[in-house]
């Protein structure tokens, strides 16, 4: 089956997309109140002492703006920033190419850091604790270690899967703070922004209706108003009203609380196959022919923050909310 929702892929002209709409200063970034006073007063106090501020982690479900704290937070510190993914360091070669580079108090970001290998993360861990890296150089009897001194950096990790990442490992971030959804409010703001970037005529009605259907999610939210403004364009409208909105998401299949299809799918599936659960994650993920990694980190977090989904010792059971939703 692995019928996707029009959410879950990016395409290229879409990231480069939302790396235009990214703010640029701390004053601009919406929501997530607590996490921007905490790095404030950390790189404040930081630069009072003339050091780097504390290695960091960022964690939560995607789309909710760890890259961009990453790059305000090397704004703050008037630094680089170097950027690479725990799939793309796949040798430990491919880390210390990038770190031996490092200019003192550049930030250094790796996205989704919990897919680092473990021979790469164990190597982070004299570079982020003593700033050193051991390096080993021939092989067999032969062998020896060389220790390179690095430039004090800091290191902010992203990651969607917080439990993936070892213990030891977590322990040497300084600072750890998780992302939490948005509020429709908050969504408000940063639609209404986007659209004066985009120079997207919007009516108040029209951007609440967008930040409601958004799952709380800033990218989420940009991604639905480009289509909405594609749509508009199309239809030659001068500006984007509330009937617009709801033609294009009911076009997309995307109702008045953000589900897609799939997750209508994956309720369904639960009601009529297996009586409304409990059912394990292998069952149901067999049930909709998708990998189970996809059912808990795609489809299941909204449908649990909705109160939609219910986890139990025997298995996740669809509750009354999402029954009334869906009419059933």
């Amino acid at each position: 089956m692995n019928k996707k929702s029009p959410l879950d892929k990016t395409t290229p002209a879409e990231e480069s997309l939302l790396q235009s709409l990214r703010v640029s200063r701390w004053d601009s970034f919406q929501g997530q109140k607590q996490v921007k006073k905490s790095l404030n007063i950390a790189i404040e106090a930081a630069k009072k002492r003339e050091e780097p501020v504390d290695h960091i982690l960022l964690y939560g479900p995607p789309g909710l703006g760890k890259t961009t704290l990453a790059h305000l937070i090397a704004k703050g510190q008037n630094s680089n920033i170097r950027i690479s993914s725990g799939t793309a360091l796949s040798k430990t070669g491919d880390l210390a190419a990038i770190i031996t580079n490092l200019q003192p108090g550049d930030v250094f970001f790796i996205d989704e850091i919990h897919r680092m290998r473990k021979p790469i993360e164990e190597m982070l861990y004299s570079a982020m604790e003593d700033f050193a890296l051991d390096i080993v150089i021939g092989k067999g009897p032969s062998a020896r270690t060389v220790r390179v001194d690095l430039p004090k950096f800091t290191l902010v990790g992203a990651t969607t899967r917080f439990g993936a990442l070892a213990g030891p490992f977590r322990d040497r971030f300084g600072l750890t703070h998780r992302l939490e959804h948005y509020a429709p409010d908050d969504l408000v703001k940063i639609i209404k922004k986007a659209g004066q970037v985009l120079n997207v005529k919007l009516s108040d009605n029209s951007t609440h209706e967008i930040a409601v259907r958004s799952r709380g999610t800033p990218r989420v939210a940009l991604k639905l108003l480009k289509r909405i403004r594609d749509f508009a364009q199309i239809k030659e409208l001068p500006s984007i009203e509330v009937s617009t909105v709801t033609d294009t998401l009911d076009l997309l299949s995307i109702d008045e609380l953000g589900l897609t299809d799939l997750d209508r799918m994956f309720l369904s599936s639960l009601i009529d196959k297996h009586d409304g659960g409990p059912v394990g994650l292998t069952t149901i993920s067999a049930t909709l022919s998708e990998d189970p990694i996809t059912v808990e980190e795609v489809i299941e977090p909204y449908l649990l923050q909705l109160g939609f989904l219910k986890k139990t010792p025997k298995g996740r059971v669809v509750s009354k909310k999402a029954r009334q939703h869906l009419k059933r």
